[in-house]
């Protein structure tokens, strides 16, 4: 506190003199001052204490100097007494005491040692003084009073009377003064640092103190009373306290009087109180420094590099995919994690920090990020960044987010400069925390995901093993051709270099962006999806073939590994040159430089031999260009462009095609339609989302309009049939209308999709949705809601189920926590197995809380395939793979996902900061103008003559300057079951074959995703007829058994129990479906009972190796560039573009063109 006087001058009249007026923060009398000094001030206090303790130090020292000094045999006695001396010791005669009372101390020596004496003396009577509060006697029984008294007072009486000079005085007694100095000093000076710390340390620091004094002391009292005995050395005496207060006790130095082993007794048992207690209040210190972890070490933060997570609660899973993600980096293995957790340490996180591994490199501290001490612990402010996650496990979610928030800023507070990496779990709590360097919405990514995954199937998959590291060793030793590689692509990342830099991309400077996009990947392998422009900080996706490369523009591609890691192996230029032209099929171009990575090598050697031999024997409905020739010779691609032809390229911008989509409709409708505009919705439900272009009404729908299964003076539809829409149906399972479920709308409804495939959405809610969120959803065209649930039928049956497409399972809230970890998912999984069971035709996406649940999608007890991909995970685990539940069937198809497998993102951002815009941009939460888009492409049967994906590459590059980036593949499979006899599985087959012709029209009629399911019936059919065959016989066993009864009841009873074999599980589960259609009043003509996808199994194929042949429906994921990026364009090109529209309704000229 401050003593200094603040003054004020005080102007009043010019007449008066200025009077200097003096306010004390204190009272300002003589005692007031002196405490301020001696007690109050830390500074001054602080040098008082440390001078005391200096002064006990010293007169210690003077006391063995006086022991060594001292010779008992020259004589002993009073001062300038005659000198008596004595014979040596011997057992049979009395103690002399004599030797006990008196010793010889030197002039000088006791000079010094009583002006010791005085300073100690008046010091203490001082403080006494000072720090008396009207209890005199608990001043003076204090035994730090006591113990000054002994040893001041007497010096002071040898002042006055001089006999008395060569008394004994036990000075070494003020070695327990010294410690209690020393106590008050340490506090003194760790009075602003964290407590648990300074209590360690203290605690410590008293305990060794007490051992000191308590040899010291018996040290010097042993070697004093043995003057009348041995006359032990101090040495002698030093040895003897050690041996015996070790417990060791050798016996070759005793006591020999009892005074002196009355001493011993009495140190051995002060010993025997003092020190257990010290040892006690020790080990729970360290106990509870364990839990709260320590600190990190000023020195190792200045020294070492370190990163500190905080968390509100550390799990065994988010803490190993936070380590397995971080340490995957190279760079990044001399970096140390620091964990920051309110809580104290599970059992199984102990268990894991406890490997070497991670407890090297991996410190808990127990605290919490909103108090600065425990920042401090951290070294927050010298750390390389900060990761903040929510508890997503929270019921409350709000709740959660708010703390994040207040760990934020308290962060940012603390260490301004420190990067921050948040997670934020609402989207309406995001602008909260924009200061940070990176943030992660969770429900905006994951309805965005969800939402592309039902216009580009398996997007969530694909985004999830873009995020991961991998190496794509995963499932080499595998025999399926499939997982090899699956697990071979999987291995692709985003990677980024400046393009003067890269041997990928140096020699397509000044080309267009397509073109480099298109020789790199044919030469190297490598997917070129973005550039960032040196002047600019936006990311463009496919910016289009007008975008001219330039040296300084950072290039974003997708590739196994990173070019800084990739060895180039040199071909000979001879070879390559008369290879010719490689426009003509043949991927050597010259100076080709192969990727030395597994699937680049593999992709062009294969290529080579597959363009110089494989010939199509039949050309002729391959040959759709006109330009090709005649149809004896394989259909040629156009070459790409190194510079865009304004007239041929690109789609026209979508903008333009309002009354070409207006008339259409009409005319298949026959009846006036509601006309759609574009722009950008009105109402954003909260702050902070990007303005996306979207197809919109033109007038606000009204509230009551929005209901699906109630009808209103505006409509009289109760149901999803009466609607008569000409596109399937998505239908979004959520508890309630939360505002990230505005992000599931919004990329379903962009511009950029062309109006005839906007599918009607329906918001299965299990609450009602508040008046904001209708504002928000009711200028979008064909968006519906309902209240109701999954484990409801006749709430799916009213909602459209049977005319869904896709239905999207969200995970609840409500269910996020459960008692037992991994139970949260429980509901949810039974409900979609149920809907399995029920719909087996209809794709459900689910969202699960554990993503080590997904086992149980789908889930087939006796399925021995099921249990071989069981054992591969376990195998790629063992392995330390980052993705092994990648092998799971429902992740690889893209028909569950959970949003833990997102935190990747995160952490990965923090060594390549552009993998959060890029996957924003993916999924169409940010529109950067100039920027592409995700979309997919179908394979079907008239694009077949491209015959691989690097001659796709080249198609869609050369005509609509899309850039593909993988595969989404589908095959068919048969689940072999453990038990070949299964009865139910036969007739269950024999009536899918047998019913599989008449569901063709149906399927028709709504159109999308129909020659998926026709080609997977047609391919089983050719095994079909054996096991119809099987169930056949089985059945006329059964039919003769029944002829056997004579009686015609017994005959008639028999006949039942046939046609109830007959029946199988799947009829049943029919016939309840469509008893309750019946029930509602729903018709039941639409219920397609027999296709499913237990017979197929679907994969994800991150660019693929250039020979990698194309296949019947196959998704081919596209980059397809920005349609308003070049608006201003003139009529001709808007007409010469709108010809090569690849949106168009007809399918013959959407292959011609698009392919």
């Amino acid at each position: 506190m401050s003593t200094g006087p603040h003054a004020e001058d005080f102007s009043v009249d010019s007449s008066f003199s200025q009077v200097q007026v003096e306010f004390y923060v204190n009272e300002n009398t003589f005692k007031e001052r002196l405490k301020l000094f001696f007690i109050k001030n830390q500074r001054s206090s602080l040098r008082i204490r440390l001078f005391n303790f200096s002064l006990k130090l010293l007169t210690c020292l003077l006391y063995i100097v006086r022991v060594l000094l001292d010779n008992p045999e020259e004589g002993i006695g009073c001062w300038e007494c005659e000198k008596q001396n004595y014979t040596a010791f011997n057992q049979s005669t009395n103690i002399n005491w004599s030797h006990i009372f008196w010793v010889d101390r030197k002039t000088p020596l006791w000079a010094v040692q009583v002006s010791i004496a005085l300073i100690s003396f008046l010091e203490t009577m001082l403080l006494t003084y000072l720090s008396y509060k009207g209890n005199i006697w608990e001043q003076i029984f204090r035994i730090s009073f006591v113990l000054e008294m002994i040893n001041t007072v007497p010096f002071i009486i040898t002042i006055f009377w001089p006999p008395l000079r060569n008394l004994f005085i036990p000075v070494f007694l003020n070695c327990w003064l010294a410690k209690y100095a020393l106590e008050n000093m340490i506090n003194d000076l760790h009075r602003a640092i964290q407590r648990t710390q300074s209590a360690m340390f203290n605690q410590v620091l008293i305990l060794i103190c007490t051992l000191l004094c308590l040899v010291f002391t018996g040290t010097c009292g042993i070697q004093h009373l043995e003057r009348a005995g041995e006359k032990l050395s101090l040495f002698k005496s030093f040895y003897f306290c050690i041996v015996t207060f070790s417990t060791v006790g050798y016996g070759d130095v005793t006591p020999k009087i009892w005074p002196s082993q009355l001493l011993v007794v009495i140190m051995i048992c002060v010993a025997l109180v003092v020190l257990p207690l010290q040892f006690e209040e020790l080990v729970y210190l360290w106990m509870e420094r364990q839990k709260s972890g320590g600190n990190y070490s000023r020195h190792r933060a200045q020294t070492e590099k370190h990163v500190v997570l905080c968390v509100s609660s550390l799990k065994i899973d988010l803490l190993m995919d936070f380590l397995n993600e971080f340490y995957a980096h190279p760079r990044l293995q001399d970096y140390y994690v620091v964990i920051l957790c309110p809580t104290e340490m599970d059992i199984q996180v102990r268990r894991v920090l406890q490997i070497p591994l991670w407890s090297q490199r991996v410190i808990y501290l127990q605290g919490s990020a909103l108090k600065d001490q425990d920042l401090m612990r951290a070294k927050m402010d010298n750390g390389e960044a900060c990761f903040i996650l929510s508890s997503r496990n929270e019921v409350d979610r709000t709740a959660a987010d708010h703390q994040t928030i207040l760990r934020a800023w308290a962060v940012k507070d603390f260490a301004p400069n420190c990067p921050l990496y948040v997670q934020i779990l609402k989207p309406e709590n995001k602008f909260h925390v924009k200061f940070a360097d990176h943030v992660v919405c969770e429900e905006e990514c994951k309805y965005a995901m969800l939402a592309l995954n039902c216009v580009c199937p398996a997007t969530s998959t694909l985004i999830t093993l873009l995020v991961h590291t991998s190496r794509g060793q995963e499932g080499q030793e595998s025999p399926e051709q499939w997982q090899r590689m699956y697990g071979r692509c999987s291995g692709n990342e985003v990677y980024h270099i400046r393009m003067g830099d890269s041997k990928f991309f140096m020699e397509y400077e000044g080309k267009s962006f397509t073109y480099a996009a298109f020789h790199a990947h044919k030469k190297y392998g490598v997917c070129l999806i973005g550039i960032r422009r040196e002047e600019n900080k936006s990311i463009l996706l496919n910016p289009g073939p007008r975008h001219i490369m330039a040296a300084s523009d950072t290039c974003f591609y997708i590739n196994i590994t990173k070019e800084e890691n990739s060895a180039f192996i040199f071909k000979q230029e001879e070879k390559q040159k008369k290879k010719g032209f490689a426009g003509r099929g043949s991927y050597d171009g010259p100076s080709r430089l192969p990727v030395h990575s597994i699937i680049a090598s593999m992709g062009t050697v294969a290529m080579d031999l597959q363009n110089t031999e494989c010939r199509p024997a039949n050309s002729s409905k391959l040959a759709l260009p006109a330009e090709n020739g005649s149809g004896t010779r394989r259909p040629s691609i156009a070459p790409v462009l190194e510079l865009a032809d304004t007239s041929s390229l690109l789609p026209c911008d979508l903008l333009s095609d309002q009354s070409e989509d207006e008339m259409t409709q009409s005319d298949e409708e026959g009846s006036a339609v509601v006309e759609y505009v574009k722009g950008y919705p009105p109402n954003s439900p909260y702050i902070g989302s990007s303005p996306t272009l979207c197809h919109l009404l033109p007038e606000k729908a009204p509230f009551c309009c929005l209901r699906l299964d109630k009808g209103c003076k505006h409509n009289s539809f109760e149901d999803a049939k009466a609607y008569g829409f000409k596109n399937k149906l998505i239908i979004v399972s959520a508890e309630t209308a939360g505002n990230g479920l505005y992000n599931f709308i919004v990329p379903l409804r962009a511009y950029y999709r062309s109006r005839k495939e906007l599918n009607p959405i329906v918001l299965l809610l299990d609450n009602k949705p508040e008046h904001h969120f209708l504002e928000a959803i009711c200028c979008f065209p064909m968006v519906y809601y309902m209240e109701g649930t999954i484990d409801n039928l006749d709430s799916l049956l009213q909602c459209g189920i049977i005319y869904a497409d896709n239905l999207v399972v969200v995970d609840k809230e409500s269910t996020m926590s459960a008692e037992e970890d991994y139970m949260a998912d429980a509901k949810t999984i039974v409900n979609v197995q149920t809907m399995f069971r029920l719909f087996p035709s209809l794709s459900i996406i689910t969202e699960l809380t554990h993503p080590s649940n997904m086992r149980f999608m789908q889930f087939r007890a006796k399925d021995s395939y099921s249990l071989a991909l069981s054992k591969l995970e376990k195998r790629e685990r063992e392995n330390g793979s980052n993705l092994a539940f990648m092998f799971r069937l429902p992740f690889a198809a893209g028909r569950v996902f959970s949003i833990s497998m997102l935190d990747t993102l995160l952490y990965q951002s923090f060594v390549k900061d552009y993998m959060i815009t890029i996957t924003r941009l993916l999924l169409g939460l940010d529109t950067t103008p100039g920027s592409g888009y995700l979309c997919a492409m179908k394979i079907t049967e008239d694009d077949l003559w491209i015959r691989t994906y690097g001659r796709l590459f080249q198609k869609l590059c050369s005509s609509s300057a899309e850039i593909p980036i993988g595969i989404y593949r589908t095959e068919s499979h048969m689940f072999a079951t453990s038990e070949p006899h299964d009865i139910r599985a036969q007739s269950q087959i024999s009536i899918n074959v047998e019913d599989c012709e008449d569901t063709k029209d149906v399927k028709e009629h709504w159109g999308i995703k129909t020659s998926h399911h026709r080609n997977s019936c047609s391919s089983d059919q050719s095994e079909h007829p054996l096991l119809r065959r099987k169930s056949m016989q089985w059945a006329r066993r059964l039919s003769r058994k029944g002829n056997k009864h004579s009686s015609k009841t017994a005959e008639w009873i028999s006949q039942q129990r046939l046609s109830l074999y007959r029946r199988s599980e799947r009829q049943e589960l029919s016939e309840l479906v469509k008893n309750r259609m019946k029930h509602l009043g729903l018709p039941t003509t639409g219920y397609d009972e027999m296709n499913d996808h237990q017979n197929t199994l679907s994969y994800v194929l991150i660019n693929p190796p250039p020979d990698t042949r194309l296949e019947l429906n196959d998704i081919v994921y596209l980059i397809r560039s920005d349609p308003l990026a070049h608006v201003a364009n003139d009529g001709h090109s808007r007409k010469s573009s709108c010809s090569n529209k690849l949106g168009s309704s007809n399918p013959e000229t959407r292959d011609e063109t698009q392919l």
